[in-house]
């Protein structure tokens, strides 16, 4: 754990971008203690006994919110769910009506999941409580990416170094952006493989590479990230046929034999099988994280939990 003039002590959480590789690692390094503690038959704790957590999500995600229920009831929190269908937020409520209402009822700390980019920020500067970023839009989503930080750790024992693939949907997904910046900040090199219409355009200073042949970007990689294909994002045509995007950028152990041997493979989810990987690779326990990155979701958001609660729990 880090000397505590080092400890993350920022009041949100709303992306990966402006964090220093310090901040991450701090994260990390308490993630990792709650894996262990996750393991035992006895995993509840009081750290944050007494306070109030609410999630509020405005798109439906089981596995996230789940992680997050999850987490805070663990670490001892009164957990609620705010069902956005049936609330006043359907009948034409603001973000800062939300905002309001919630001040009324004291939170210590808000998890926000949001279809629209930067809405989560929106809603952290006007309620009076940490806010944690679930997913805004096609923005980031930084709890995915530091699990996936967490995940290639404990798997391959370091990050700095490697050379990480992330494949598929580029232009949509928060994912991706979250581990670009996470992933560069910690010193891997980063690969981006994609059809040229699902792209992330503007991104020539980052220091990544961009591949459209996804054989030739998965030369020699380290960990090969696979994406969700979002059609609910897409207006238009962005790939002629699922058929011909799991042909060209589907991830099969033929295209895998052209990573470094023992590549890691892994996929945020839900999966599409058969249009992003192959349902046997998904399955392969020698080379799939995939259900890894779900255990270590509930570490890593026990251990944002616990970092932006230290004021309301008395820390300085």
């Amino acid at each position: 754990m880090p000397e505590p003039d080092l400890a993350f002590r920022r009041q949100h959480l709303l992306g990966i971008e402006g964090l220093e590789a310090w901040e991450i690692l701090d994260l990390l390094e308490r993630a990792d203690a709650y894996v262990e503690l996750n393991r035992q038959t006895a995993k509840k704790l009081d750290l944050l006994r007494g306070l109030t957590q609410v999630n509020l999500f405005f798109e439906t995600s089981t596995r996230t919110r789940t992680s997050f229920e999850l987490a805070g009831k663990r670490l001892g929190a009164d957990v609620v769910n705010m069902s956005v269908g049936v609330s006043a937020i359907k009948k034409g409520e603001t973000l800062i009506d939300t905002a309001m209402t919630l001040n009324a009822m004291h939170p210590d700390v808000l998890v926000v999941r949001h279809h629209e980019s930067g809405a989560v920020a929106l809603l952290a500067r006007h309620v009076r409580c940490a806010v944690i970023n679930a997913g805004d839009g096609s923005h980031e989503h930084p709890t995915q990416a530091l699990l996936d930080a967490l995940t290639i750790r404990r798997r391959k024992g370091r990050i700095a170094g490697l050379t990480v693939a992330i494949c598929g949907d580029l232009l949509h997904s928060r994912v991706a952006r979250s581990n670009i910046l996470l992933l560069l900040a910690l010193g891997a090199r980063v690969r981006l493989i994609g059809p040229p219409t699902l792209l992330l355009p503007h991104v020539e200073g980052w220091g990544v590479e961009m591949h459209t042949d996804m054989r030739r970007g998965l030369t020699g990689v380290d960990v090969v990230m696979m994406l969700r294909l979002q059609t609910e994002r897409m207006q238009g045509s962005y790939v002629p046929s699922v058929r011909e995007y799991f042909h060209y950028y589907g991830l099969t152990y033929d295209k895998l034999a052209l990573a470094s041997p023992d590549a890691l493979v892994m996929h945020p989810g839900p999966m599409n099988r058969g249009v992003e990987i192959d349902g046997v690779v998904a399955d392969d326990i020698d080379r799939s994280a995939i259900l890894d990155q779900v255990e270590m979701g509930v570490a890593v958001r026990m251990a944002v939990l616990e970092a932006l609660t230290h004021r309301a729990r008395g820390g300085n």
